[in-house]
């Protein structure tokens, strides 16, 4: 029998955040109105999990800017090329931004940039694996499923947008 997958809410400034975890790592972190739901199945359970406890105390840390780095076994499902592109998310440096077209090329696939984009816009785990890093060749904030407010916010809070932005002045 497979894993049972604990998932509970998680308050934060950018909204609630469903996370979701098992023996295995994390699964799931997810805004409250996802583009793309991470699919749920038999294995999952309202519950607690000592790596929920974890993420919520490291997400916790992040939002309060004394952690740039997270510290978590991940367990994201998703096809062999997504899971190439979502680890190359987990090197994109802290306060840094990267275009879809250098995140093709991280992981050697240069023409696939759409595929690259399609597979960032399936991260199962942003902001522990940095999705909103990623932004176009022409320095604009596209497409995030938590939203461009919360990918700005995110991207203020690390110091990678202009000094006249802050969190506070992007979100509520």
């Amino acid at each position: 029998m497979s894993a049972v997958i604990f998932h509970r809410i998680l308050e934060s400034p950018v909204g609630p955040l469903a996370i979701a975890a098992s023996d295995a790592g994390v699964h799931a972190l997810e805004f409250h109105a996802p583009r793309h739901a991470v699919a749920r199945d038999a294995r999952w359970r309202e519950g607690g999990h000592p790596l929920l406890d974890a993420i919520a105390t490291q997400l916790d840390d992040y939002f309060a800017g004394t952690r740039h780095l997270f510290d978590l076994p991940l367990a994201p499902e998703g096809t062999d090329f997504q899971r190439t592109v979502w680890h190359a998310l987990a090197t994109i440096p802290y306060g840094e931004t990267i275009s879809y077209a250098q995140l093709a090329a991280r992981i050697g696939k240069p023409s696939a940039v759409r595929a690259v984009g399609a597979a960032n816009g399936r991260n199962p785990i942003p902001i522990v694996l940095p999705c909103h890093r990623v932004i176009g060749a022409d320095g604009s904030l596209t497409g995030f499923g938590g939203g461009l407010p919360t990918k700005r916010f995110l991207l203020a809070l690390e110091g990678a947008l202009p000094q006249d932005s802050t969190p506070a002045d992007l979100f509520g």
